[in-house]
């Protein structure tokens, strides 16, 4: 399981973001805790999970899909912080005997 956090710009101005918003929670968890910032647990690879959002998203619009590592900081409710330690630590643990390469 990986954690990857999802940050969007949807560029066409009175977007709908239902579409994108819908597919993120289709994933196998997720939270949102900034207003185009989304956490997301997946078995998926940064590329598999970008390209199944952006089938959501105008051409135009910008995505950026990074795995989230043990090492995070913020100012954020008890809610999200609970839910980044639960998958995130999850995913440290599981991550931390497969090979580097073999993570994506």
């Amino acid at each position: 399981m990986n954690v990857f956090n999802v940050s969007y710009d949807l560029n066409k101005a009175g977007q709908n973001y239902e579409g994108l918003i819908k597919e993120i929670k289709n994933s196998h968890s997720w939270a949102h805790p900034l207003k185009s910032t989304w956490l997301v647990a997946t078995t998926e690879t940064a590329t598999a999970l970008s390209q199944r959002l952006r089938n959501k998203m105008d051409q135009n619009d910008h995505i950026l899909v990074i795995r989230v590592t043990n090492d995070y900081q913020g100012w954020l409710s008890s809610e999200h912080w609970d839910w980044m330690k639960k998958y995130i630590t999850q995913c440290a643990t599981e991550c931390s005997s497969i090979p580097y390469y073999r993570r994506y």
